[in-house]
C-alpha cells in the first residue's frame, strides 16, 4: 500500500514537473536575430510594440544575416529564434539547413529596399567610383597589364586603378563574411562584374576544375586592404571619422543616421537616394527581409502581433515611421501582395527562392 502511494506521488510529481516545463517552454518575449542593415527597423518596431502592447518589448540581436540563419535554421525548439533578419534573400543552402533541422514552416516577409552606401568622411572632395572601381580595390586577384592572366592584386592607391581617382589610400572598412551585405556586395560588384571580363570566364573554361571558382568570382583581398568591421555598422562610421583616407560598405539606413559626419561616393554616377534606390538607377541596391519561424506562434503568442505591426502601412510606407530612418518603400501593389501574403503565413517554397 505505501509502495502504491509513493507511485501515485511520484506520477503526480512528475506530471507537475511536466506541467511547470510546458508553461516554461512558453514564452511571451519574442526572440529575433538576424542583419545589421534590418537591425534598426526591427529594434525601432520592437520598441514601438513594446510600448503599446501587454507584451514585452522584444530582444533583438544583430548577428548578421548569416550568423541569424544559422541560429534560425536550428530547430524548432523555444531556445531558437522566432524571427530573423535579413539584407538578402535566403540561400538555398539555409532553406535546407532549416528543413534538415525540421524547420519546414518559414514565412518570408520583405520589408522595403536599401542601398549598399560607399561612404566617406564628409571633409573630403566628392568622390565618383564605378561598379569596375570597386572590383579592382577589393578582389583578391585583377587582371594583369596586358588583361590576359590575373595576378594579385597590386593596387594600394586609388590612382593606380583609376587616374582620374585621387591618389590617396585604399583602405575599406567593409561587412565580414557572416554578413548580408557582405554578401549582396560580392554578387553585385564582384560576381556581376567579373562575368563580363574574359580574364576571369575565360580561366573557368579552360579548366573547370582547378579554376570553379573563377565562374563566379568572389574572393576578397586579405592583404590588409580590406578590413571586415564586424556587424555594427556605427562603428565603421566610427572609423570613418577617425581615418579620413577610408571608405566604408554599410546599409543606406546608416548614411542616412549619420549625414553630418559622412557622405555618400558616387556609384555609377548615382547617389544613393530613395528615388535611384526604389527605381534601380542606383547599382548597388537591394531588398530587405524578415523570415518566421511559424512552428513557434502557438507558444509565442505576440508574434503575430508584432509581424502585423511591422508589415502595417505606418510603419513600411512610404511615409512609415522607418522611412525616417531610411527604409525605402517598395511600390504600392507589391507591398500590399506582400502584406497580404505575411498575413497568411504563407509558406515558403524551394521553388520561392529560385525565383527573383
Amino acid at each position: 500500500m505505501i509502495l502504491k502511494k509513493s507511485a501515485l506521488s511520484l506520477l503526480a510529481t512528475t506530471a507537475i514537473v511536466a506541467s511547470t516545463i510546458n508553461m516554461a517552454q512558453a514564452r511571451d518575449q519574442i526572440r529575433i536575430v538576424g542583419s545589421s542593415t534590418v537591425y534598426p527597423f526591427s529594434s525601432s518596431v520592437a520598441e514601438e510594440f513594446g510600448a503599446t502592447s501587454k507584451s514585452p518589448t522584444p530582444v533583438v540581436e544583430s548577428t548578421g544575416s548569416g550568423g541569424g540563419m544559422k541560429l534560425f535554421c536550428k530547430g524548432n525548439g523555444l531556445d531558437t529564434p522566432d524571427i530573423t533578419n535579413a539584407s538578402r534573400r535566403m540561400k538555398t543552402k539555409e532553406f535546407k539547413l532549416c528543413a534538415k533541422n525540421g524547420v519546414t514552416d518559414i514565412t518570408e516577409a520583405v520589408i522595403g529596399f536599401d542601398g549598399i552606401a560607399i561612404a566617406q568622411n564628409k571633409k573630403n572632395a566628392a568622390l565618383a567610383l564605378t561598379k569596375k572601381h570597386l572590383l579592382l580595390a577589393v578582389a583578391e586577384e585583377v587582371p594583369s597589364k596586358d588583361g590576359k592572366s590575373l595576378v594579385k592584386n597590386p593596387y594600394k592607391r586609388w590612382n593606380e586603378i583609376d587616374a582620374s581617382l585621387p591618389d590617396r589610400e585604399i583602405t575599406i572598412y567593409g561587412p565580414p563574411t557572416s554578413s548580408g551585405t557582405r554578401d549582396a556586395f560580392e554578387d553585385m560588384i564582384m560576381k556581376g562584374q567579373t562575368k563580363k571580363m574574359d580574364v576571369y570566364t575565360s580561366l573557368y573554361k579552360k579548366d573547370k576544375v582547378k579554376n570553379k571558382g573563377y565562374k563566379k568570382y568572389h574572393k576578397v583581398r586579405q592583404d590588409g586592404v580590406y578590413i571586415p568591421s564586424g556587424e555594427n555598422d556605427n562603428l565603421i562610421v566610427q572609423k570613418l571619422s577617425k581615418n579620413p583616407a577610408a571608405i566604408g560598405i554599410f546599409g543606406y539606413s546608416f548614411l542616412v543616421e549619420n549625414d553630418d559626419k559622412i557622405a555618400a561616393a558616387t556609384v555609377n554616377g548615382f547617389q544613393p537616394t530613395p528615388e535611384t534606390i526604389s527605381s534601380g538607377k542606383y547599382p548597388i541596391s537591394r531588398s530587405l527581409f524578415f523570415y518566421t519561424k511559424n512552428s513557434h506562434r502557438k507558444d509565442v503568442p505576440a508574434m503575430d502581433k508584432y509581424v502585423e505591426l511591422f508589415m502595417k502601412e505606418d510603419m513600411i510606407g512610404p511615409d512609415g515611421i522607418l522611412s525616417e530612418i531610411g527604409l525605402i518603400a517598395l511600390p504600392d501593389a507589391r507591398r500590399n501582395a506582400i502584406r497580404a501574403s505575411v498575413a497568411k503565413h504563407t509558406r515558403l517554397t524551394l521553388d520561392d527562392l529560385s525565383t527573383k
